[in-house]
């Protein structure tokens, strides 16, 4: 099996695991376990607590003392094992440290996927930036393969779409040890500091000031990609409660609807050669957050019925807002960093992103919505709250272009391309 095929195999498999319930999981909190809104928040805050420390401590472990593809592998296996405990479960409390531990087992493999493509593409000599995207495509596949499974077997309230994720968790688990080998490029240490001996040198550059405002950014746009992944498929559950909607085809599939945002992804992933070839990362970011606006915009006025087209668009725009500045910024990262802590920058970047950004999004929007947009029956002013988070996004795509000045760096054909950035 050529190498293409062998890290597509992969994606599948890292995405197909967290689309089996990412999406669901607030169906099955609120209507098969009838637990309340206040724990929900808390519980979708674990992938942000799990991405503050555990993708930069793992950085730091592959690029100075363990082969990335074996920690990739462990981290799999472990995490299926507390995916089979989690139906088990009858109190929101102990789910909360269940998937806590999931999701520090669960959440470093995100860039540990990225460092051990990245090193395979470049061994066998091919440009990461033309090459990574098609492969990262077939994650999205089975991100989306996963919500269909879910959803076409009924099983988006049920405890089985843990189960699911578990397995596959255990399958890849086994097959990351048969991966390409991605040795620590940063464990020759003589002559260096004791912080530099662990990697920790990753953490200077936040000293760059230009760095330091695409990490900051890049912590308020994971707030908002939260968001989405929190409320998309309640908001629509809850029209369900709506007579004039209850039988419409979203409310009885809503897990497939929001999966067209997956869709989405494959085709703009596909663009981002050509967009950072063209405008630079800069523009790509701004473009992001503007697709932002938009995505929460049409939810904001959408139904399931006469204006479901609205809430179809957002999902197909969803796919630039996410790849836009998601994958193009693993790709900033890797064209800008010393190979010898490629894993504790894409680390840092996780970090920002589903670490700091998550828990922003998942406290910022819990705490917003029970104060200002929740009626005492607990009906929740749907509109209200996506037309907030437009006006976020707005506030950033209006503030980023000032403060962020792209460089380029010089000696590097790849980066000179990625920096490019007219201002």
């Amino acid at each position: 099996m050529g190498i293409k095929l062998r890290l597509i195999l992969m994606n599948f498999l890292q995405y197909f695991i967290w689309g089996a319930w990412l999406i669901t999981i607030g169906v099955y909190w609120f209507q098969h376990k009838h637990w309340s809104s206040t724990d929900f928040g808390a519980i979708f805050s674990t992938m942000g607590i799990a991405s503050v420390f555990m993708p930069a401590l793992t950085g730091i472990i592959v690029d100075r003392f363990v082969p990335a593809q074996k920690m990739y592998g462990v981290m799999h296996l472990l995490g299926a094992c507390t995916l089979l405990m989690i139906p088990q479960i009858n109190t929101p409390g102990l789910f909360f440290w269940v998937l806590l531990i999931n999701m520090i087992f669960y959440m470093p493999t995100i860039s540990l996927s990225i460092t051990v493509a990245y090193n395979a593409l470049k061994k066998e000599s091919m440009d990461v930036v033309k090459d990574y995207p098609p492969i990262r495509i077939w994650g999205t596949i089975g991100f989306i393969a996963a919500l269909w499974v879910v959803s076409l077997t009924h099983n988006e309230a049920s405890e089985n779409q843990f189960y699911i994720a578990s397995a596959t968790s255990f399958l890849l688990g086994i097959y990351a040890f048969t991966l390409p080998d991605c040795p620590p490029l940063g464990k020759h240490t003589k002559g260096k500091s004791f912080s530099e001996a662990l990697g920790l040198h990753a953490f200077r550059l936040f000293k760059d000031k230009n760095l330091a405002v695409f990490f900051f950014f890049a912590m308020l746009l994971g707030a908002a990609l939260q968001l989405t992944n929190a409320y998309g498929d309640t908001y629509i559950h809850d029209f369900a409660k709506i007579p004039a909607y209850k039988d419409t085809l979203a409310v009885k599939y809503p897990a497939i609807i929001m999966s067209v945002s997956q869709i989405s992804e494959t085709l703009f992933i596909l663009a981002i050669p050509f967009f950072l070839k063209r405008f630079g990362i800069k523009y790509v970011m701004l473009i992001s957050m503007v697709a932002w606006v938009l995505r929460f915009g049409l939810l904001g006025t959408g139904n399931p019925d006469d204006g479901l087209w609205m809430i179809i668009l957002s999902c197909v725009i969803y796919g630039m807002a996410f790849d836009f500045f998601n994958i193009s910024g693993s790709l900033f990262i890797e064209t800008q960093t010393d190979p010898g802590i490629r894993g504790s920058a894409q680390g840092l970047f996780m970090m920002m992103v589903n670490g700091f950004g998550a828990l922003l999004g998942s406290f910022g929007s819990g705490l917003l919505i029970d104060h200002f947009f929740t009626l005492a029956d607990g009906t929740k002013q749907w509109t209200g709250i996506w037309m907030t988070f437009a006006a976020y996004a707005l506030v950033l795509a209006l503030v980023f272009p000032f403060i962020f000045k792209a460089k380029s760096i010089a000696g590097s054909k790849e980066q000179e391309v990625l920096l490019k950035a007219p201002h």
